[in-house]
């Protein structure tokens, strides 16, 4: 792209030029069958976690529709019109008065935008300098007027963990109550413990967790945010000195669960949980049921007459038993209202930072791709670890 000026004249952006394929210009796409674009795309949305693929997906549609009732061509999209869709979004409101769009969110849509041009071989907008200073230009205008600033979510720390544990098996009256409470038990401990992003808790499987002898749990997650074309990253959850916060013994609790459902369905688990439960000490120790079908979630919904599902726990409702046993477990509502689904991850990477761990054996765990982001936790959460500061504490 080339812009010239002349004095007293605007800016006039010249249009880009057409991609290059095989050393010509590309030639006129074909005309494909509905089947056809359909297979095409689904093809191409496997390449990113669901989520990712359902954002660009409906981006694009945003953008396409918006290009149409502007009278604009939306592929390929000329940098001023990329440019232009961004700022006219950026100054929506809502009737509150609030920007109805966040900075992520217009960086994900030049994303989404850059992506489907790259899928059909053209230059993607968001590569050209404009696109690149407008977006500039909004996150300091943004900042500036303090307008949706980035919310991240609190870390669930360790301790929090298990005072929110130890009080869910003291008020755990029925059985309800106590099938519930062996699941969120273990979804707190093993989602910490494991860095666990709540999608891959959600894929889990009980094929994908093996009782190890010496380790405690390996659990392996198949396909992550991170590795899309399922290299696969086994995670370990070591034996606690206390079994208040032991992951292997919270899994061997709700492995218990699991296998008298297979067994005998509702009337199995009312069987196992009628009468009170609570540990005294070290389970995991203890000889594990032998499941007979193993391609099953390990975290499922539980009704609440206390029928559990066969399908997985959504990444939604993970975010909902975190806060629901927070509440439970008597945190603060200024606590709770900063959790989700991400915070025992987050938890992790603080408490690691916390007591010396260094990111390369953070990311060992979390799977992250960068330790980039690992800084991330010890700038918003963890302020003090490597920070000068504390050479002057007395």
């Amino acid at each position: 792209m080339t812009t010239e000026t002349m004095p007293g004249e605007a800016i006039v952006i010249a249009p880009p030029t057409a991609t290059a394929v095989g050393g010509s210009e590309m030639s006129t796409p074909p005309v494909l069958s509905p089947e056809a674009k359909a297979r095409i795309v689904a093809a191409l949305e496997q390449r990113h976690a669901p989520s990712t693929a359902r954002n660009y997906r409906q981006d694009w549609e945003k953008f396409t529709a918006w290009c149409s009732a502007h009278g604009h061509l939306s592929i390929p999209a000329h940098p001023a019109v990329v440019a232009d869709y961004l700022t006219e979004c950026a100054d929506l409101r809502t009737e509150t008065g609030e920007r109805a769009y966040s900075m992520n969110t217009l960086a994900r849509w030049v994303a989404s935008i850059n992506y489907w041009h790259r899928a059909v071989d053209h230059r993607a907008p968001g590569e050209y300098q404009l696109v690149k200073d407008t977006i500039a230009g909004l996150r300091r205008t943004y900042a500036a007027a303090g307008d949706r600033p980035v919310k991240r979510v609190a870390p669930l720390e360790l301790a929090e963990i298990e005072h929110i544990v130890t009080t869910l098996r003291a008020q755990a009256s029925t059985w309800q109550a106590r099938m519930r409470e062996r699941r969120d038990s273990a979804l707190l401990l093993l989602g910490f413990l494991g860095a666990f992003r709540r999608s891959e808790l959600s894929d889990l499987q009980i094929r994908d967790v093996t009782i190890h002898s010496r380790d405690g749990l390996h659990m392996r997650v198949r396909r992550s945010k991170t590795d899309q074309t399922g290299h696969g990253l086994v995670k370990a959850a070591p034996v606690a000195l206390t079994h208040t916060v032991c992951g292997p013994c919270t899994y061997r609790r709700w492995l218990d669960v699991l296998a008298a459902h297979q067994a005998d369905g509702r009337p199995g688990i009312i069987r196992l949980l009628r009468t009170s439960d609570e540990p005294a000490g070290h389970v995991c120790h203890l000889p594990h049921p032998d499941l007979a079908d193993v391609d099953v979630p390990v975290f499922r919904p539980i009704r609440v007459n206390g029928n559990l599902a066969d399908t997985a726990l959504s990444g939604q409702a993970i975010h909902a038993a975190y806060r629901r046993a927070a509440q439970a477990g008597g945190l603060s509502p200024a606590k709770i209202a900063q959790l989700g689904g991400h915070s025992v991850r987050a938890g992790f990477v603080t408490e690691a930072l916390r007591n010396g761990a260094q990111p390369h054996e953070i990311q060992r765990q979390t799977g992250h791709a960068s330790p980039v982001t690992v800084g991330i936790y010890a700038r918003e959460h963890n302020p003090l670890t490597g920070n000068a500061v504390t050479r002057f504490a007395r």
